[in-house]
């Protein structure tokens, strides 16, 4: 009889991309600034009705965020440890069965690849569902984390009396100069946190 070739090395993929989602998905923005200088800068009026805030450092200072960051570095290194911990127990039933091969029946061994072929297909289900599954949790954080932040922001906005709140980001090309005094970045993180901290009391 043919020996069927079985592919251990696929289940091992899981632990990879879990993480290197989470690398993708997780990693936190590099803290990027304007290049005009902010010392004496004037104080931001109503009268600009123009205000931009940094996009980066925000969620570099975000609280909210931060825990979010964290929360998924701890599920992406917990769904890694669980994804190795079964391609190794996997790949050590291939190793047994391919020690013992010679000293089985013909029949044991068809019996013994069919049942090895059957986990393959439902590790490699297990993976992708628990990559599915890490995907959606975080976009669904991501959206909330996105509500938090534009709904503060129309608050902030209505109480200053700004028309508009623009983000800045590094290299973006949205914003390519704006006056530093229309920085309102530290005083809305600082508005964000309070809002956060008042949320988990």
């Amino acid at each position: 009889m043919k020996r069927r070739t079985l592919n251990v090395f696929g289940i091992f993929a899981a632990a990879a991309m879990i993480s290197a989602f989470a690398a993708c998905k997780n990693e936190t923005p590099k803290t990027t600034s304007t290049t005009a200088k902010t010392e004496g800068a004037a104080p931001v009026s109503a009268s600009d009705k123009i205000v931009f805030v940094n996009s980066d450092s925000l969620l570099n200072k975000y609280d909210y965020y931060k825990d979010l960051k964290s929360k998924f570095d701890g599920k992406s290194k917990n769904a890694q440890s669980d994804l190795t911990a079964k391609g190794q127990a996997f790949q050590r039933e291939v190793a047994q069965y391919q020690q013992q091969a010679q000293t089985l029946s013909a029949d044991q061994r068809k019996a013994t690849e069919e049942r090895l072929a059957r986990k393959q297909q439902e590790l490699q289900a297990y993976q992708q569902n628990a990559g599915a599954a890490f995907q959606n949790e975080q976009a669904q954080e991501n959206e909330k984390l996105y509500d938090r932040v534009a709904d503060y922001l129309k608050k902030y906005a209505k109480d200053k009396g700004y028309k508009m709140v623009m983000s800045y980001t590094r290299g973006n090309g949205t914003i390519l100069f704006a006056d530093e005094s229309l920085d309102v970045t530290s005083e809305v993180i600082k508005g964000l946190n309070e809002d956060y901290k008042k949320a988990k009391k």
